[in-house]
């Protein structure tokens, strides 16, 4: 009985990861293929990588991604983190109920609708759209599942340690910086990387917050795909999937070294 429920379980994962994996390895694969026919396999070439940097078009718009991603990322990352300290650590105050439910409403809205509100509020301001509605636009999208991971890592959290950088003299901002922000930058390494994979990624509210000459990566494929795929097309999709294959092992790597160096100094300050 354990045997065929250890098979089922096994063969349900394969199929899973094959389904979820199998089309990314089939581009990357083919990303590395002399024909032009995206279909059909003609031996291997680097043919396309060279094309695709002598195309100042994909070029300028992966400068634009990456500029919105880093820039949104680290806003999100901030005002996110804030959030979910004032969510744990504020106790009840007047709005708190709202104030959540603004943080948390972009997780459960349609793209499309926030991508609609805020242009129509860009609008309305008179805010010409260009880099700088797509960064705001991004980071208010992004913020809250900023906000989720940071949360939840500051509720298993100990405050008796902040309760002891207060007692030794400590302003709450110092006992912040000293104390909390070391244990919880895991979290917030996490975070960032999910709020720039989702800048990286998006598609449908950049092409609401987008102007004429700031064309995303995302926006760029999606129309040149409209006419057909190319053999350029893999190779830009396997660039950006080493990208966020490279950010997630090293904001893993970074995560795990900061749980282990947290946990020799308490094992440190236990012993002594």
């Amino acid at each position: 009985m354990n045997r065929r429920f250890s098979l089922f379980n096994v063969t349900s994962l394969t199929l899973g990861f094959a389904f979820l994996y199998l089309p990314m390895i089939i581009l990357i694969i083919y990303s590395f293929n002399a024909s032009k026919l995206v279909t059909v396999w003609a031996g291997f070439s680097t043919r396309w990588y060279g094309e695709l940097l002598r195309n100042e078009q994909f070029l300028d718009a992966a400068w634009v991604t990456l500029k919105v991603a880093v820039a949104s990322s680290t806003l999100a990352t901030v005002l996110g983190t804030m959030a979910a300290y004032v969510l744990v650590r504020g106790g009840k105050f007047m709005g708190r109920t709202l104030f959540s439910g603004m943080i948390y409403a972009p997780l459960v809205m349609p793209e499309v609708i926030t991508g609609l509100s805020l242009l129509l509020l860009f609008i309305s301001i008179g805010l010409d759209r260009g880099v700088f509605t797509i960064v705001l636009a991004h980071t208010t999208f992004s913020m809250c599942y900023v906000s989720v991971v940071v949360s939840a890592r500051l509720v298993s959290f100990d405050r008796s340690l902040e309760e002891a950088a207060l007692d030794l003299g400590c302003s709450p901002f110092d006992a912040f910086k000293s104390v909390t922000l070391p244990i919880i930058t895991p979290a917030v390494v996490s975070g960032w990387l999910l709020a720039f994979t989702l800048s990286l990624d998006d598609l449908v509210i950049a092409s609401f917050t987008s102007g004429p000459s700031s064309t995303t990566l995302p926006i760029k494929i999606f129309s040149a795909v409209r006419l057909g795929v190319s053999p350029e097309i893999n190779a830009l999709s396997t660039i950006m999937i080493g990208i966020v294959a490279i950010g997630v092992v090293t904001a893993s790597l970074v995560s795990k070294r900061a749980i282990l160096r947290q946990k020799r100094e308490e094992e440190e300050g236990f012993k002594q």
